[in-house]
């Protein structure tokens, strides 16, 4: 049985740790597991420190469980927020859930024969028939409310500058979560629950409950919060998260997240983000600090991650529109974006509107580029240019400025890309 533990640790994937956890791992098949609120229909990077962790808890020979918390995510968790949550209602919480457990088939076995196969539970499921007088018997009374005012996550909001203090419901979230290690401690063997490091208050929560209802022995580890190395936050961006569903984030722009991290980052998400072993990783760090400038990491981490969560296909491709705009990708590579890509790979590009009726007739290349639009300032220039084979339509050499342009010309029924020298690009949108 490979050590968990340690595959953790030289990750850097690896911050507390109940004494006794790493015994335990090593002595047996071990059920531990990760919850995960349904507070959207889809993932985005910042769940996947956490589902690696079940993955390479998996790939250690041990259980894995993913906990949707359909319950606690009606109420919402305090820990890192400052203000509470919406409330989600149950048939949202269970659309988000489907989507969910589709996303995080791409990371876990739940299919296969194998006794450490993952499993996907709902809290709902146990909670929605539990009483608040009973939890109030059976749970309430086992924590003291010192006990939880003394937790990092109850404290920063109640002595936060702009506090407004915290609802008896988001109060009870650390029992519920409590609770919940409790659930499947009785009906899965569940011995060990992981998570980041700002749940280690509500972890340990658990483990005291548990310790109170049953005397059974628990364990626990978090990894730390994943951070950029300039302090920004990780997996936000202008437009907002990084998502794993291609609906929401593109596989394009899922690449070139990633692809555009820093050095010091790509050193460091490498080892959390993918599977590469050590000695990969470590020729590969070597092989970058030789020639920086070739991005070597940047490319590596960028592939494995794209494959992982979309496809090999979704990867190439996002690798074919990444050289359109920087390598010498070809004029039926253009061809096959789709709309939304080719609108991405050319975000910022100038555009300009020409009419569909009178490209249909057909548009003289120096009236377009000089008259209907400003790519250049005259027609003298324009055909010049054209001439000395410096001007492209749609990646290939445009060198005669008197045939036509039609509607033949347009990408996606819609497009005409036009490159002067090697960086100036300019969209023509057919109207």
């Amino acid at each position: 049985m490979v050590n968990f533990v340690e595959e953790l640790r030289w990750r850097g994937m690896l911050q507390d740790i109940m004494p006794g956890t790493e015994e335990q791992l090593l002595k047996e098949q071990t059920t531990a597991y990760v919850g995960i609120d349904p507070t959207a229909d889809s993932l985005h990077i910042g769940h996947l420190c956490g589902i690696m962790m079940l993955r390479h808890l998996q790939r250690c020979g041990h259980k894995p469980i993913a906990l949707i918390g359909g319950a606690t995510g009606m109420i919402g968790d305090p820990s890192g927020k400052s203000q509470e949550r919406n409330l989600l209602t149950e048939e949202t919480l269970r659309h988000n859930q489907e989507a969910i457990r589709k996303q995080l088939s791409h990371f876990l076995d739940f299919d296969s024969d194998a006794d450490n196969k993952a499993e996907l539970v709902n809290n709902y499921d146990w909670m929605k028939d539990f009483t608040f007088l009973d939890f109030a018997r059976d749970i309430g009374k086992l924590i003291t409310v010192n006990y939880m005012m003394a937790k990092d996550s109850v404290k920063k909001r109640f002595n936060g500058e702009a506090s407004q203090g915290m609802s008896f419901t988001e109060f009870t979230y650390q029992l519920l979560q409590g609770y919940d290690f409790v659930w499947l401690n009785e009906h899965r063997n569940c011995k060990m629950q992981m998570g980041g490091s700002d749940q280690w208050g509500n972890i340990t929560t658990g483990i005291e409950l548990m310790r109170k209802m049953n005397g059974h022995e628990a364990f626990a580890l978090t990894c730390p919060l994943i951070t950029k190395a300039d302090g920004g936050k990780f997996g936000k961006t202008e437009s907002g998260n990084i998502w794993l569903d291609r609906r929401y984030t593109s596989p394009y722009k899922f690449y070139q997240f990633w692809l555009n991290v820093s050095d010091q980052d790509a050193e460091r998400y490498i080892k959390i983000f993918t599977e590469l072993s050590r000695e990969q990783i470590e020729a590969l760090i070597a092989e970058h600090s030789q020639a920086p400038h070739l991005r070597l990491l940047q490319k590596r981490l960028a592939k494995e991650v794209t494959i992982m969560v979309h496809s090999e296909a979704d990867y190439q491709a996002a690798l074919d529109a990444t050289n359109i705009l920087f390598g010498n990708a070809t004029a039926d590579t253009l061809r096959s974006l789709d709309e939304q890509t080719f609108l991405q790979v050319f975000e910022g590009v100038e555009t300009f509107e020409v009419s569909r009726e009178e490209l249909a007739v057909g548009i003289q290349p120096l009236t377009l580029l000089a008259e209907k639009t400003t790519i250049f300032p005259s027609k003298g220039e324009a055909r010049k240019m054209i001439l000395a084979n410096g001007f492209s339509l749609n990646k290939q050499k445009l060198t005669d400025p008197q045939t036509p342009l039609t509607t033949d010309a347009l990408l996606n029924d819609k497009y005409m890309l036009f490159q002067k020298g090697k960086k100036a690009y300019y969209i023509v949108v057919a109207v």
